[in-house]
């Protein structure tokens, strides 16, 4: 099931690059801007540490999601967590589309956080030297994005059985969202134009949604399975105990018999016989 689940954040993140290019792509076109045209492996370096910084914050958030998961799995079990992650799912194909923008009031949540950070970032451009392009994906990492949020969401719904499954999804999650913030960085332009196509956008959003209701079906059905196995095992431990009791249990005839053997040996108490004895 891990398995599945890693794949699902993976296409999360990379069905997510239009939004990725809006939310980080004018940061990585930064790091490349920075440096001459000529110095194209030097600016791959420095996407990289980027980059690398980035899913780094990724994966730690995943792990703290995982912690909460796991808690809330043993208190709420995991149903309920599913069908959050998928709700929120179906939230970020609706945002995408702006078809309703619910999700942006989730992303001003985060702005209070990030507005303490931002500026230890912008202190990092340009950046120079690859330690710094590092510590800028660190920070970047933790910017208010619906997109992360519903991967977060995934991520803490499918750690209810093992804390580090938040950390795995969110580093997957993040590695789906490498190509499009990478190679935003060497052609933001060009890419960002062809996702701000409505067509386009719209497509992955439609993507989002029935993930989302995939994911709430899954969920459902999952509980309908439980709650009708564990009736099954109930009633078959109830028909057992039944069957256990009958063996054991002696028939009533048999015991209004036992009954009146021992009333009638009190009644009339047998006495050896007498034997004389002549001398």
């Amino acid at each position: 099931m891990i398995w599945e689940t890693l794949v699902a954040a993976f296409f999360l993140g990379l069905l997510g690059a239009g939004h990725c290019l809006g939310m980080c792509g004018g940061i990585a076109a930064a790091l490349s801007f920075a440096l001459p045209a000529n110095k194209t492996p030097q600016k791959l370096v420095f996407l990289t540490a980027y980059n690398a910084g980035r899913i780094a914050s990724y994966t730690f958030i995943g792990l703290m999601a995982g912690l909460v998961g796991w808690w809330l799995g043993q208190v709420t079990g995991a149903v309920y967590l599913r069908i959050f992650a998928g709700v929120l799912l179906i939230l970020l194909g609706l945002y995408l589309a702006d078809w309703w923008r619910l999700l942006g009031l989730l992303e001003k949540s985060g702005a209070g956080l990030w507005a303490k950070i931002q500026p230890i970032g912008n202190r990092l451009l340009p950046v120079k030297t690859v330690p710094q392009a590092a510590l800028l994906g660190l920070i970047w990492g933790w910017l208010p994005c619906g997109l992360i949020y519903s991967a977060l969401g995934f991520a803490l719904a499918s750690s209810n059985s093992n804390a580090l499954y938040g950390a795995s999804i969110m580093l997957a999650f993040g590695l789906g969202t490498l190509p499009a913030v990478f190679t935003g960085g060497l052609a933001a332009e060009k890419i960002l134009a062809l996702f701000k196509l409505r067509n386009v956008r719209i497509g992955f959003a439609l993507c989002y949604i029935v993930f989302g209701v995939w994911t709430v079906y899954i969920a459902i059905q999952h509980a309908g399975h439980s709650h009708h196995t564990t009736g099954e095992h109930a009633e078959h431990n109830h028909v057992h105990a039944e069957k256990t009791d009958s063996q054991y249990a002696p028939e009533e005839g048999q015991l209004n018999n036992d009954d009146n053997t021992h009333n009638n040996s009190q009644e009339n108490p047998q006495h050896p016989p007498h034997h004389s004895h002549h001398h």
